[in-house]
């Protein structure tokens, strides 16, 4: 049976972690990933199988550390994405968030999401799964590991790392 408590505390840290990317508070947000963190993005290969392994298939994303988000938040702030002038206003959505214990002591939490944004007089939507690994880190957690699961047919716009 799953501890209410750690249930809240997990469903406030993937809240905040939306805000955080909705606010575009990018130093506090990158802070919530592990130095070490893995990120990854799959491309799907047929209606019903994604690639699972990032260095045998294709990815949309797929970032071995922390410093490929480090790369896009520099990018985004120098003005050297040209993809994100403007930068959309977005509205992360998270529910049926399922926490699990791992055998090397971290959690792992699956979770649904929506994403809403809003760029250049278009509102469109993102949506999908996403599975984190999460170690404790103080009062809080770190992210080693995010995959994340794109359920949209067609990408009719920019994709990247603040709509997932």
């Amino acid at each position: 049976m799953m501890n209410p408590q750690l249930q809240y505390q997990i469903e406030q840290f993937l809240y905040a972690k939306s805000a955080l990317c909705d606010a575009q508070d990018w130093d506090a947000y990158l802070d919530l990933f592990d130095e070490h963190c893995e990120y990854h993005l799959p491309q799907w290969d047929s209606e019903h199988e994604y690639t699972q392994d990032p260095k045998r298939g294709m990815s949309l994303i797929y970032y071995a550390n922390r410093s490929g988000l480090e790369d896009r938040v520099f990018r985004i702030r120098t003005g050297k994405a040209a993809s994100t002038i403007p930068m959309p206003r977005t509205a992360h959505l998270i529910n049926n968030v399922r926490i699990a214990q791992r055998d090397d002591g971290q959690l792992e939490v699956k979770a649904n999401w929506h994403t809403l944004f809003h760029r250049l007089g278009m509102s469109e939507q993102f949506f999908g799964y996403v599975t984190y690994h999460l170690k404790p880190a103080g009062e809080s957690w770190k992210i080693t590991r995010k995959h994340i699961v794109l359920l949209n047919d067609t990408i009719n716009s920019v994709l990247d790392f603040y709509h997932l």
